[in-house]
C-alpha cells in the first residue's frame, strides 16, 4: 500500500525546489576587486553568445557578474546605484569593484588617467571614449573582448554593444589603458563632484 504525502508537505517541497533553482541563476559578485575568479557556467554562456567568442574566453567571473548584475540599469545623469547610473559613473564603479582601480568619477577626468592604445590593442577592463554632440570625450565605456564594450546608453541604459556598431563607432574618440602611476592631481574621485 502507497501512502500519499499531505498536500502541505509536497507545497513545501515544491517552494524549496523553486527557490533553489531561482537561487542557483543569480550572479554573485565573488572574490576581492583585482581577483580574477571562474564565472558561473550560465554566466559564461550568456556572455560567449553576446559577444561570439568561446565560452572559454569568459575567464573573469567579477567582471561579468557585475555586468549582470547592472545590466538594464536605467541612466541617470550623477547617478551611482541601480536606481540609475551614468556612463563614467559606471566605469568609476566597474573599475573600483571588479579591478580594485581607483580612477576619477567624471568623464572628462578619466580621459587624463588613460594611456592611449590603437584599436587592435584593447584588452578587457581599457577605457574607450566617444564624442558626443561635439563634445569631446563626453561619453566613457569599458571594453570587454572581440569588439565589445559596456556602457551606460543615455536610451537603454547600461548595456553591452559591438564597438564597431555604426550608431557608435562614428563617434569613438580614443581609447586606453588605466595607468596606475598617473599624477595624484588627476585622481580626484570624489563620487558626489560633477
Amino acid at each position: 500500500m502507497i501512502k500519499r504525502l499531505p498536500r502541505f508537505a509536497i507545497l513545501f517541497v515544491a517552494t524549496l525546489l523553486l527557490f533553489a533553482s531561482c537561487k542557483s541563476k543569480k550572479a554573485v559578485l565573488k572574490g576581492s576587486p583585482g581577483e580574477v575568479v571562474k564565472p558561473q557556467g550560465f554566466i559564461a554562456e550568456k556572455y560567449a553568445g553576446i559577444m561570439g567568442v568561446d565560452k572559454d574566453a569568459i575567464q573573469n567571473g567579477r567582471l561579468y557578474n557585475f555586468i549582470e548584475e547592472w545590466t538594464g540599469t536605467p541612466y541617470r545623469f550623477g547617478g551611482l546605484d541601480k536606481n540609475g547610473v551614468d556612463c563614467s559613473g559606471l566605469a568609476y564603479l566597474l573599475e573600483q569593484q571588479v579591478y580594485g582601480i581607483n580612477i576619477p568619477r567624471i568623464t572628462s577626468q578619466q580621459i587624463n588617467v588613460i594611456k592611449r592604445k590603437y584599436e587592435d590593442e584593447l584588452q578587457e577592463g581599457d577605457l574607450v571614449f566617444f564624442d558626443f554632440d561635439g563634445k569631446k570625450f563626453s561619453h566613457v565605456g569599458i571594453y570587454l573582448q572581440n569588439g565589445y564594450v559596456v556602457h551606460a546608453s543615455s536610451r537603454k541604459g547600461v548595456m553591452i554593444i559591438r564597438l564597431h556598431d555604426p550608431s557608435m563607432y562614428k563617434y569613438f574618440s580614443r581609447a586606453g589603458s588605466i595607468n596606475l602611476q598617473t599624477d595624484a592631481s588627476a585622481m580626484v574621485t570624489n563620487p558626489q563632484e560633477q
